[in-house]
């Protein structure tokens, strides 16, 4: 079945752009980071036309049983089958917890029978430091080998205090196959009412210039 024709790295883009509409303030606790952008991502996929399933599940070959996905989009086309969904067309995991995530990476490429393996997967991952991408990375090439989706790696790590201000760094790499395609670097900051934005690397140094 031809597979859907996306950019995932413009996906990346429009998370960016709207992550403000979000609305998670500065004292949310982790969960609702996990909720809003899981929704964001949700709605994404019924304006393109897919129906979304949040904690959506698929069988698991290696452990025997079903787990759940985070959220899923599904085609359903009556032209081609009336009845069923056509293809999973997307797989997400959105991650807080840096100890999980090799486990977030499992879930994303985890062994199922041939109608759940989806085009495209998208992983969004807290992690401990710049340094653990790489290595993160690494295991994304080695799982994809098989399953051969489109993938978009989210990454964000807090650096602390940098020019007077708490900020967070997201890493984003897009792979096709077991090639990575693009990659873009954005910086999450908090706005002056407290809530939560981002915008991209050189955006917000040229920010950063035009206060001085």
């Amino acid at each position: 079945m031809e597979k859907e024709c996306f950019d995932l790295m413009r996906f990346f883009e429009g998370y960016v752009r709207n992550y403000r509409r979000l609305n998670i303030e500065q004292g949310n606790n982790l969960s609702m980071f996990t909720r809003r952008e899981i929704e964001y991502f949700a709605k994404l996929g019924e304006y393109l036309g897919y129906h979304t399933f949040i904690e959506d599940y698929k069988p698991n070959l290696k452990l025997g049983r079903s787990r759940p996905m985070d959220l899923s989009w599904w085609k359903y086309d009556a032209r081609e089958n009336k009845d069923e969904f056509i293809k999973l067309v997307l797989h997400l995991e959105r991650e807080n917890f840096c100890t999980k995530a090799e486990e977030t990476i499992e879930k994303l490429f985890s062994k199922t029978e041939e109608e759940y393996i989806p085009d495209y997967v998208i992983g969004i991952q807290n992690v401990e430091a710049q340094e653990r991408i790489r290595d993160l990375n690494k295991l994304v090439v080695k799982n994809n080998r098989k399953q051969n989706s489109d993938v978009l790696m989210i990454y964000r790590y807090s650096v602390g205090l940098e020019n007077d201000r708490f900020i967070d760094r997201i890493w984003a790499y897009y792979f096709s196959g077991t090639k990575i395609l693009k990659e873009r670097k954005a910086i999450s900051d908090v706005d002056d009412f407290g809530y939560w934005f981002m915008c991209f690397e050189e955006e917000y140094k040229n920010k950063a210039k035009l206060e001085d």
